[in-house]
């Protein structure tokens, strides 16, 4: 009878530790977009990680999207297109040299490649 494996089993040997080690040093100064599980955006220069996922950006932007609005405020809003979507800016701030915890990360993406870590 033959053994079979399970695919995390599978994925994990597929990507062999000298090339992600790889892959990881050509992210290094990059722009990255690092989603966080609270809704942030934060848009920065990869330095670094460690082993618990933890990411660090240099001269890192931070984004939220704006306050839900209140029902009030929906009246004041211009719908755009025939869609019905409203336009919300969201707000950002320099926030420079800062750490990302690893269990917060949603999602990663390098800005300009379209590419999702």
């Amino acid at each position: 009878m033959e053994a079979t494996s399970s695919p995390s089993t599978v994925a994990a040997e597929e990507i062999s530790l000298p090339r992600a080690t790889t892959y990881i040093q050509s992210l290094l100064n990059k722009k990255l977009r690092v989603h966080t599980t609270d809704t942030r955006i934060f848009v920065g220069d990869f330095k670094c990680t460690d082993n618990e996922r933890n990411v660090i950006l240099s001269l890192t932007y931070e984004y939220r999207p704006p306050p839900p609005p209140t029902p009030s405020s929906l009246e004041s809003l211009s719908l755009s297109g025939a869609d019905g979507k409203v336009k919300m800016d969201m707000t950002s701030r320099f926030l420079g040299l800062i750490v990302v915890p690893g269990q917060y990360i949603s999602k990663i993406e390098v800005e300009g490649e379209g590419g999702v870590l």
